[in-house]
Parts: C-alpha cells; structure tokens; sequence
C-alpha cells in the first residue's frame, strides 16, 4: 500500500507513536542490556573489595558451600571461612572462573581453554560466576575473536565457546545448537578498570 502512495505522491500520514528511534548504545550499556535481557544476574564494581562482597553475597544467597575454582588467581577474592574450593570438574559446585571477553551486541560471554581446559561448556555445572573487567568489552564476536588472536598469539587458545542464554530452563531450539546446551545460570561480577 505505501509502494502506490510513492508512486503517486501521495503524503504518508508518520504517527510519532509508532516510529521507533535507532539509539546508539555505548558497548558497556549495551552489553548490559542484552546480557539482562536473557536472564543474566549483574553486578558492577569499582574497586575488588566490592566483587569480594558480592562474591560472599552470591555464595550466601544460593547456600552454595563449595566453589569450583578454575583460577587460582581468583581465590583471593575468596574467604576459606565462607565456601570451600574444589578442582573437582566433576562436581556440581557453581564454577568461579574468569573469561575471555564480554561480547556487547548479543551478551554473550566468550570462554577459552585458558578459563575451562579440556572441559566443554555443558560438562560443568549449571551455575557460573563469571569475573570480568570492562576492558574485556568487545563490539561482537569477530572482535572477541580477534582480540584472542592477538592476545594470545604466542599460545592459540582451543576449546573457544560461549554462553548464550542465562536461563537454564530455557530450551533453544535452533537446530545448530542442537546437543550444545550452554546455558547456564549465570552471575557476572564485572570490575570497572578503564
């Protein structure tokens, strides 16, 4: 109908109600919004001492009293008194882990073998906490990619993978991720550090 009313010249009456306005996101904010849009829990940080909390909060609130800690360099944000950590990747402890990078346009959180070895995605538990900085913002996946190559270009991570959906009751049914469930309840403990 609109194709005859430009042919014609005829004027189309814009109902300002309708129109929906392109707002440009910066990639934190967008990040965000598509990260809580699919069901992921959200904590922003200045300073460590506030993912320490956090991280006690999260282990309080779920009455989880084992971690399974997949860097050590993450243990100092531990307090041995509050939950026990394990190697164990068998276990059905929530996994404390780091990640590759935060991916804005989707709110996906890319994952390598430098955070989860050999082990695929959905060999682990289904729940996450996820440490990052905002500097691991990247605009998509190519990026997120790419910022590994250059990265890590010495030693080539494998194993490279994503959680896409933060609702594990939540069934996708794309058929390319068919035997590749990723999801994952998921808590991100993002540390402001640009």
């Amino acid at each position: 109908m609109n194709f005859f009313k430009k042919l014609f010249n005829i004027p189309i009456k814009e109902d300002t109600e309708i129109q929906k306005q392109e707002v440009e996101l910066s990639l934190d904010d967008l990040f965000v919004h598509k990260f809580l849009e699919k069901g992921g829990k959200f904590l922003y940080c200045l300073k460590k001492e506030e993912v320490t909390f956090n991280l006690k909060n999260i282990l309080k609130e779920n009455n989880w009293e084992e971690i399974l800690l997949l860097d050590d360099k993450l243990s100092s944000f531990l307090n041995k008194k509050e939950a026990k950590t394990t190697k164990n990747f068998k276990s059905e402890a929530p996994v404390f882990t780091t990640c590759e990078h935060l991916i804005a346009d989707s709110g996906d959180i890319l994952f390598s073998s430098n955070q989860l070895k050999s082990t695929k995605l959905f060999e682990l538990s289904e729940n996450f906490i996820v440490y990052a900085t905002t500097s691991q913002l990247v605009k998509d996946t190519g990026e997120g990619l790419t910022g590994i190559k250059i990265n890590r270009k010495e030693n080539l991570p494998t194993n490279i993978s994503s959680v896409k959906n933060y609702n594990v009751n939540n069934n996708d049914d794309n058929f390319l991720n068919y035997g590749n469930n990723n999801s994952k309840n998921l808590y991100l403990l993002l540390l402001e550090d640009l």
